[in-house]
Parts: structure tokens; C-alpha cells; sequence
């Protein structure tokens, strides 16, 4: 699932879960949650995986370090 997508039912989960509402409609399709914990999680989840998607791959920088042993 591309980035884009990823936020869109982000932001259609967190309306609903804002609103109120237990039923999230998006792409023609209607997903019913059980309770606001269910919605919640499923908050959560689409949260951490926008965030690994819009991450920045880290720089790793090596180097040597030399003493006298003093």
C-alpha cells in the first residue's frame, strides 16, 4: 500500500473515531469496529505504519578514533 493511501485511511479512521462513529466508509467498502478500543488499534497501527513509510533512511558515518593509550 503506497503512502498516500496509507494517510487517506488515516485520516478516514481518525474522523470516524472523532465523530463518534464505530463504521469507516472508504474505497466503496464499510468496515464496522466492535468498540472504540478495536478503532483505537487500528489508529495505532496505521499510525506507526505511515511513519515507517515516511522515514528517512538514517546515515551511518564510520570512523577511526586512535589514542596513545595514555
Amino acid at each position: 500500500m503506497d503512502l498516500d493511501r496509507m494517510q487517506a485511511l488515516l485520516t478516514a479512521l481518525q474522523e470516524a473515531r472523532f465523530a463518534g462513529l464505530r463504521s469507516v466508509s472508504y474505497d466503496g467498502k464499510t468496515v464496522t469496529y466492535g468498540s472504540d478500543a478495536e478503532l483505537a488499534a487500528a489508529v495505532r497501527d496505521l499510525e506507526a505504519r505511515v511513519a515507517a513509510a515516511s522515514a528517512t533512511p538514517r546515515r551511518r558515518r564510520w570512523g577511526t578514533v586512535a589514542t596513545k593509550g595514555l
